[in-house]
């Protein structure tokens, strides 16, 4: 097995969890609370990675972040290097790929929230933020720890997205699942059996672990 693979994908995992799960916390917190008549929008649009084939997301990323495109040129005058095919380029697709995996748990929790707590902080004169970290946050933290580990868990899998953006480098943007497409394509079928069985493993374990922190049988699939 490639374990440089393997520690690549490991490390994009925690780069992106963290960060996806800090958007998603005011965004979701949005989402359930807004009386905004276009939110089905703004929901449609968060949950489109789910159903986007991973190449067309993966192509609109790839000319977005793209040398010549304006996001492309300004990462060049910041950094003096291109984004795409690069590991920061990875983790800004990776970002859009798995963001409904992070909005929905945390929202729908969130939505699940007594309301009349809240109006008892309102009451005692607790300002919105300081309810919003004492009582909110508190009471939400099933969600917030199942996108956490939702996040991590498909941002390990990745491949059509991270293919596009990244292509193949090797210990640069080799992830694991393209590690195991190239031992399929070159036929070493033992080396990709070992990997499969290592991702089989990982993914169960992450999600057995979604489903022991919710205690609610379905209450944390990526739909709930």
């Amino acid at each position: 097995m490639d374990w440089q693979a393997f520690a690549l994908s490991a490390r994009l995992a925690a780069t992106v969890s963290p960060i996806l799960v800090a958007v998603a916390i005011p965004l979701a917190y949005w989402l359930s609370h807004t009386r905004f008549r276009g939110r089905f929008l703004i929901e449609a649009v968060v949950s489109l990675p789910l159903i986007l084939p991973p190449t067309v997301l993966g192509f609109y990323l790839l000319t977005t972040l793209g040398a010549r495109s304006a996001v492309g040129q300004w990462w060049m005058s910041l950094t003096g290097h291109g984004l795409v095919f690069t590991f920061e380029g990875l983790v800004v697709a990776s970002l859009f790929y798995s963001l409904p995996f992070a909005v929905q748990p945390i929202a729908a929790s969130f939505a699940q929230l007594d309301r009349s707590l809240l109006e008892a902080s309102a009451v005692l004169g607790v300002s919105p933020i300081r309810t919003f970290v004492r009582v909110t946050l508190p009471l939400s933290i099933d969600g917030i720890l199942s996108a956490l580990v939702l996040t991590f868990a498909h941002t390990i899998g990745e491949f059509g997205v991270v293919l596009m953006v990244g292509g193949n480098i090797p210990g640069v943007t080799r992830t694991v699942s393209i590690a195991l497409y190239d031992a399929v394509q070159a036929l070493r079928y033992d080396e990709a059996r070992a990997t499969a069985m290592a991702l089989f493993l990982v993914s169960f374990t992450l999600l057995a672990a979604v489903y022991a922190i919710r205690r609610r049988p379905w209450a944390a699939t990526p739909l709930a």
